[in-house]
């Protein structure tokens, strides 16, 4: 594949992406979604982290979304393990 094509594939991927994202779907987030569900829903998390829990073998994520139109008042904080959301939180923030 040509320098250019790669380019341009890329460029669609991240402008649908974008368009994929939609902040009023946050709330429809479940348990057991895979991470790619969430992207594909409702994109990059605003804030990541991640705890190895001191040498343990599970990695537990934490993606937190802040509010943005579609979901004004409330900050979104997944929980992750194993490619799999095993908690959802939904905070309003004032």
């Amino acid at each position: 594949m040509s320098k250019c094509k790669l380019v341009i594939l890329c460029l669609a991927f991240v402008a649908t992406s974008a368009l994929a994202a939609d902040a009023s779907e946050r709330r429809f987030m479940t348990e057991g979604m895979s991470e790619g569900e969430v992207l594909m829903k409702i994109g990059r998390p605003d804030s990541e982290s991640v705890d190895s829990g001191g040498g343990a073998k599970v990695e537990e994520k934490r993606w937190m979304y802040f509010p943005a139109p579609g979901d004004a008042q409330t900050i979104t904080t997944l929980t992750m393990r194993n490619g799999r959301v095993v908690k959802v939180q939904r905070q309003i923030s004032r």
